[in-house]
């Protein structure tokens, strides 16, 4: 039996069932510390207002959790650098635990801490929680890391089973507190909850954070989504996705729990074969973004493909601006775009799209972009928003052509034919007949009456024209070669 109890360190990990770290220290015997500290180390990426609002239910209702089966979830503030060892030290402990997390000033900061902790005396282990295939595991004939998410994924479907999801523990005993510890705060000191405005009300009305709303989500998918997800997870209007992603971002569920349960409803239903492919391969391109990451930390500031460090882009705050609002005129990109303000999320078509206007209808650089989906998403990720933006500007790995430029009134009227999304979401447009719904520019002055709506005051003409934006954003590229 060790002598001092087991340390958890609990970072994107927040859940009870199928994580390692917590079933290593389960395992010791002893008591359980288990931990959260909001990290203040100015080198790692501090998250974003969206984020603050879901880890603040997510750690609330994981502490609830652990307090079911006897055991406490303790909060810190500070440097991980110095807070671990301290509390390790405090209380004796004779191990600690941790998933891998990787970027790369998180992986610095995970290595000095095993060096200080080993030297110590105590053993400092860590562990896969976060991905199917860490980043190492896959690699081309070559040895070297994949830039093309086809063959990668092809790779991954080569490797073993995953393998299968450990239960939650049933009891977790809590170690005892030691006054000497460093000082431990309340949930509510962490300060993670907008206060004023309150702007979290729809945050609220659209999501269940916690390990309990992630399984519930993933359940509801599979029962009642995932038939026919192949073929309509692009329209936005209908609920065809799996929302699973900001209970991913945050580990309330691991991709082994997904893997497992997606590959039981195709063996229980074959007819759910593609779809069940389709999906999978969803969460493929979450692991190839984990696994550029890795091989590139500079993913998020720098691009990919060096030749798009000459690209002359724009400098618009009003443009940005109006963009960020919802307000460019387009109304499948406000839309979208206003979907992420009230709901802390965007449908994947969607983001695609109002991606693509940023950066080639208004040639405004994309890590403009991506810096606001960061602060907005709930979902929002280290490794899938940079790799997400970097494909559609095509600066990226296996990204999409430059020339490749969405034209957002064809996009609206392709994925939202009836409207049903852009009436939600822009609801000044909301009595516009069909077939002007996602270009209102273009209907008679008195349609655009009788629906309420006068151009450039109650809903914005477009800040800028597809044609000539198009033309421009190709002059760019070509500026290029």
């Amino acid at each position: 039996m060790p002598q001092g109890p087991a340390l958890v360190w609990l970072r994107n990990d927040l859940r009870l069932s199928d994580n390692p770290a917590l079933a290593a220290a389960v395992a010791t015997g002893a008591p359980l510390l288990v931990i959260y500290i909001l990290d203040s180390d100015d080198s790692l990426r501090a998250p974003g207002g969206a984020s603050h609002w879901w880890l603040h239910h997510s750690l609330d209702q994981l502490a609830r959790n652990l307090a079911e089966r006897g055991g406490r979830l303790d909060f810190f503030k500070g440097r991980a650098l110095t807070l671990l060892p301290q509390i390790a030290a405090a209380f004796d402990a004779s191990h600690v635990f941790w998933n891998r997390r990787y970027d790369a000033a998180g992986i610095e900061v995970d290595k000095m801490l095993k060096s200080t902790l080993s030297q110590a005396g105590v053993h400092a282990e860590s562990f896969n929680g976060q991905l199917l295939h860490e980043p190492w595991t896959i690699a081309t004939k070559s040895s070297g890391p994949f830039k093309v998410f086809t063959p990668y994924w092809r790779a991954c479907l080569a490797m073993p089973e995953p393998g299968a999801p450990q239960r939650a523990p049933a009891k977790v005993q809590a170690a005892p507190w030691k006054r000497t510890a460093p000082e431990r705060c309340k949930l509510a000191d962490l300060d993670l909850l907008p206060r004023k405005p309150d702007w979290a009300g729809g945050l609220r009305e659209a999501w269940t954070p916690g390990e309990t709303g992630a399984h519930a989500r993933l359940s509801t998918f599979l029962d009642e989504t995932l038939a026919g997800y192949a073929d309509r997870r692009d329209r936005p209007d209908q609920p065809a996705t799996s929302r699973l992603s900001p209970h991913l971002a945050f580990g309330e569920i691991s991709p082994r729990q997904i893997w497992h349960a997606a590959q039981h409803a195709r063996q229980r239903t074959p007819s759910l074969g593609s779809d069940v492919a389709k999906f999978l391969s969803e969460i493929g391109w979450r692991e190839f973004s984990y696994h550029l990451l890795f091989y590139y930390p500079e993913l998020a500031r720098e691009n990919f493909n060096a030749r798009f460090d000459g690209f002359p882009w724009r400098k618009s705050v009003k443009d940005r601006r109006a963009w960020q609002k919802g307000l460019t005129g387009y109304p499948i990109v406000d839309a979208g775009m206003r979907e992420l303000w009230q709901t802390g999320f965007m449908h994947n078509r969607v983001r695609m799209i109002a991606a693509s206007f940023l950066i080639k209808h208004l040639l405004l650089d994309w890590r403009e972009g991506e810096a606001w989906f960061w602060d907005t998403l709930v979902d929002a990720d280290p490794a899938n928003n940079a790799a997400s933006w970097q494909w559609v500007a095509g600066s990226g790995a296996d990204a999409a052509p430059y020339f490749r430029i969405f034209n957002p009134i064809l996009q609206g009227e392709k994925f939202d034919p009836l409207g049903r999304y852009v009436r939600q979401f822009v609801p000044e447009l909301a009595e516009l007949p069909d077939a002007y719904v996602h270009k209102p520019w273009t209907a008679p002055a008195e349609v655009l009456k009788k629906a309420g709506i006068a151009l450039g005051k109650t809903y914005p003409k477009p800040i800028v024209d597809h044609a000539e934006a198009r033309a421009r954003a190709l002059a760019a590229f070509k500026s290029l070669d």
